[in-house]
């Protein structure tokens, strides 16, 4: 590496150090000509495919494009960020290890209702309710039925009711 100072070619590293999850690399360097001493930080360079959209179109991923679809859907929601985060690192991560040169929009968009799926039932329905773009109410009320019948006990535990049970239509339309 070049000095900033100089611009001598030969530095040597004095130090090195993880910072943060130890994704990123902190190192104490100084020139061999003028005894300058700077730091430098190293980090993974992790490409993403690009995206294929509906009409064709390639676009390259956009990270704040991903975050925006899921904070929208999570608007006044009891999320903390902390797991909002972790689920878009887990939605990329996921993109990553398919090696990938391209990826469809529409199976980002399954990675997304999966990961909001287990975040939040009100925001996968309304992801979900945009995203595939229910036809009527039936269409609707089938998804969150669905989508209550699917989910693990566990979670349901943890999730607020989508339809309250005595306001819920059975099977003949009537409600119980």
């Amino acid at each position: 590496m070049h000095c900033p100072f100089c611009a001598h070619a030969d530095t040597r590293v004095i130090d090195s150090r993880l910072l943060g999850e130890g994704d990123q690399v902190r190192r104490r360097r100084e020139c061999q000509s003028c005894k300058a001493r700077f730091t430098t930080y190293e980090t993974a360079e992790l490409s993403l495919p690009r995206v294929i959209k509906s009409d064709g179109r390639r676009e390259t991923f956009l990270d704040d494009k991903l975050r925006g679809g899921i904070v929208k859907a999570l608007e006044k929601r009891p999320v903390p960020m902390e797991r909002v985060e972790n689920a878009i690192n887990q939605i990329k991560r996921r993109i990553r290890e398919r090696g990938e040169r391209e990826i469809e929009s529409v199976r980002i968009g399954e990675l997304v209702m999966d990961a909001l799926r287990g975040l939040d039932q009100v925001a996968y329905v309304r992801f979900a309710s945009v995203y595939r773009s229910f036809e009527d109410v039936r269409a609707f009320l089938e998804e969150i039925e669905r989508l209550e019948n699917e989910l693990p006990p566990d979670l349901r535990e943890q999730q607020l009711e989508l339809i309250q049970s005595e306001t819920r239509p059975d099977k003949s339309g009537k409600s119980g």
